[in-house]
């Protein structure tokens, strides 16, 4: 097994400090740094990326600090530390925008935490980058290769934010984290709806 490279491991110690710090503390740092909705006195600036490093459980820090490993730490790799933090960066963003739409929308009250805007954000690009890559996921344990793996939990976040089933779940924080990386792929490539010399 590769080492981890710098940017995953720092991202995985800092989400593990944070959450024991938050839970030594009585969530605390969930009451000013979760992603609260914009009609919410709670909310801050801030919150849009704080929000990543926040986790509402043992079981939601385990599974995204494993989705980081197994995804970010190859694209790290093949990317390098800046364009990795860039890729980041525009998922978390993308996913708290459309999160924070959501919430407005719907009169929503409670607060977003957790790393899996940014986790999908690296899930869709590891199908466009290595869509032929074989992955075994935890639930089902079937082998399939990484762009249906990608298309079927996309159409899975879609259909559950759709429908509002599996609540408490941000179905349509994961889409956003999902967007903001396709189109940081997308203006990497010089792609529409970003035009012009091709930057990846």
């Amino acid at each position: 097994m590769p080492p981890l490279p710098p940017v995953t491991k720092a991202l995985l110690l800092i989400n593990v400090a944070a959450f024991s710090i938050d839970m030594l503390l009585g969530l605390a740092l969930t009451r000013y740094f979760a992603l609260w909705p914009v009609t919410s006195d709670l909310f801050m600036p801030w919150q849009v990326v704080s929000y990543a490093f926040l986790h509402g459980g043992i079981g939601h820090l385990f599974f995204n600090m494993l989705g980081l490993w197994m995804f970010g730490s190859e694209l790290e790799r093949l990317w390098g530390q800046r364009r990795y933090l860039q890729f980041l960066a525009a998922s978390i963003l993308a996913a708290a925008a459309l999160q924070l739409l959501v919430t407005y929308l719907t009169g929503a009250r409670y607060p977003t935490v957790g790393a899996s805007g940014g986790l999908f954000g690296l899930l869709l690009a590891f199908g466009m980058l290595f869509p032929n890559r074989i992955i075994v996921p935890l639930f089902p344990p079937i082998p399939m290769k990484a762009k249906y793996f990608v298309a079927v939990f996309g159409a899975l976040e879609l259909f559950f934010g759709m429908s509002g089933t599996a609540s408490g779940i941000a179905h349509f924080a994961h889409l956003g984290g999902m967007l903001g990386g396709f189109l940081m792929i997308q203006y990497w490539r010089g792609k529409p709806p970003f035009q012009g010399r091709r930057r990846f």
